[in-house]
């Protein structure tokens, strides 16, 4: 009896044994030649992502009562992009690849690109007021003709643009509304690796939609955020997630177990830009320092450490003789720059930025977008194997320290766009002498007018205007009819486009 149960055994063994080499051996044959590299994806014009993550514990692990607080405070935001579609493909030829194409490849720029009558988008938004402001990703409203809010009971509302920030990816709308339902930020600093994690969101072009999961690593820099010598310097240190999140849920909620705002969804990592295991979100506490900027100031009032940062590994430590195995290091200093002014030194490897612990660059980037250019910040940084207590006076990008606040008028607002400064490399490219660059385009006047991204304002009303604030001032001083006259880069031809104020 013994050996018969023995010999039923091995029988089971062996055939389970050749039942792994025949599936191994399947895949293997199938997957064969396909070495797929995983790719970051943004949600574009077109397709909307999203991420979450949690913070506070719950021993039932239930997430019902989170989800009926949440819900009601996270719209669904669709804009219409027009035919302004079309001229967009042409200043993307004009100026280079569209960095979108590197994600998707050409079969979504070409869908991208139809002028085939307007096009709409998905993606979704929080609402952090009860008077109706509500945060979402930039990438969300980018572009838009129109913007409507669709609420969770049904209700719908235009959107206007109050104001954006590239450089993290967010943006600010409003809607006219009283009484809303809102969701409290949260302390992001306080959020833990393995943490329960909610998000909530509009995925797939479906309803209202919570998923869970885990906060499974922070301060990640993914390289999906676009930037330039002037005006664009991106920040990226976002929390990753495992929740389930699909186009649609850009500029969702990322909350915990208490229902507070955790983070505002923005991207995932997939192969084939559906969910496929990561979600990446901008933590609170620097999307609400960059929502108060804007309500305050006009705009996102950046501070800079004005340095090349370095990741200190087995190259760096050997060449420049660091004390540390890991961190990240001054590699140079820019001249007239803040931790030059204030007595950081090259080699300098950054331990502390106030109370925080610094392993990464982009732990660095999202401390310093936290505060504006005039705080005093406490470095705590390794020269020559001793640690040294450094204050550092932070400043903004033309090593300059004050506040710089945008004159903010109706008539302004009402143009739909974001204005940027020229850098000396946006000179020397459009070959002017002084300008402004429309970076953003928006529902507004200046749509409506025909001006596109990339447009360099040089004269409103026959008067030159030589940065953002005299431009401003020429547009609100100007009587009831106002002409811009410019030109886009790579073109010698000036344009004139005229609106009524």
């Amino acid at each position: 009896m013994k050996k018969l149960l023995s010999a039923e055994y091995a029988k089971i063994f062996v055939a389970a044994i050749l039942g792994s080499m025949l599936t191994l051996g399947g895949f293997a044959c199938f997957n064969r030649g396909e070495n797929k590299p995983v790719f970051i994806e943004k949600a574009a014009d077109f397709y909307h992502n999203a991420s979450v993550v949690s913070g506070n514990e719950n021993p039932q692990g239930d997430f019902s009562a989170a989800a009926e607080a949440v819900v009601p405070a996270v719209v669904n935001i669709r804009s219409t992009v027009g035919s302004q579609v079309a001229s967009r493909g042409e200043r993307e030829d004009q100026e280079g690849m569209d960095p979108f194409e590197q994600f998707f490849g050409r079969r979504f720029r070409d869908f991208e690109m139809r002028p085939q009558g307007p096009q709409k988008a998905s993606g979704s938004g929080v609402i952090i007021s009860s008077d109706g402001y509500i945060v979402t990703n930039n990438h969300v409203v980018e572009n838009a003709d129109e913007l409507e809010v669709f609420l969770s009971d049904k209700r719908s509302f235009k959107a206007k643009v109050i104001g954006t920030d590239p450089n993290t990816d967010l943006a600010l709308i409003k809607i006219s509304a009283n009484n809303l339902p809102k969701l409290a930020f949260a302390n992001s600093d306080n959020v833990k690796i393995g943490s329960w994690a909610m998000a909530v969101g509009f995925p797939l072009q479906l309803e209202s939609t919570v998923t869970a999961g885990i906060v499974s690593a922070k301060g990640r820099s993914i390289g999906i955020l676009q930037g330039d010598a002037a005006n664009r310097v991106p920040v990226e240190s976002f929390i990753q997630t495992d929740a389930a999140i699909n186009p649609g849920n850009s500029g969702g909620a990322l909350v915990n177990l208490n229902g507070d705002l955790i983070g505002i969804n923005t991207a995932i990592a997939s192969p084939t830009g559906s969910y496929a295991g990561y979600g990446f979100a901008i933590p609170a506490n620097l999307v609400s320092k960059v929502v108060e900027d804007i309500l305050k100031y006009g705009s996102v009032q950046q501070a800079y450490l004005g340095v090349v940062l370095g990741q200190v590994d087995k190259e760096a430590i050997e060449k420049n003789g660091l004390k540390v195995q890991s961190g990240v290091f001054l590699d140079s200093l820019i001249a007239g720059g803040s931790a030059a002014s204030s007595g950081l030194k090259e080699n300098d490897v950054i331990l502390k930025i106030d109370e925080s612990s610094i392993g990464t660059i982009a732990d660095i980037k999202e401390k310093i977008a936290r505060h504006r250019p005039g705080d005093v910040i406490n470095v705590l940084v390794n020269r020559k194997g001793s640690e040294t207590a450094v204050k550092v006076t932070l400043k903004g990008l033309s090593n300059n320290a004050a506040i710089v606040k945008r004159e903010r008028s109706e008539a302004v607002e009402s143009l739909g766009v974001e204005f940027a400064n020229l850098s000396a490399e946006d000179k020397k490219k459009a070959g002017v002498e002084f300008g402004v660059k429309v970076s953003s385009i928006y529902t507004g006047k200046l749509r409506e007018a025909g001006v596109r991204p990339g447009f360099i304002i040089m004269k409103v009303n026959n008067q030159p205007v030589k940065n953002v604030d005299e431009l401003l001032k020429a547009i609100n001083q100007s009587d009831d009819m106002v002409n811009l006259m410019g030109k886009y880069p790579n073109s010698s031809q000036k344009l004139i486009y005229g609106f009524e104020k």
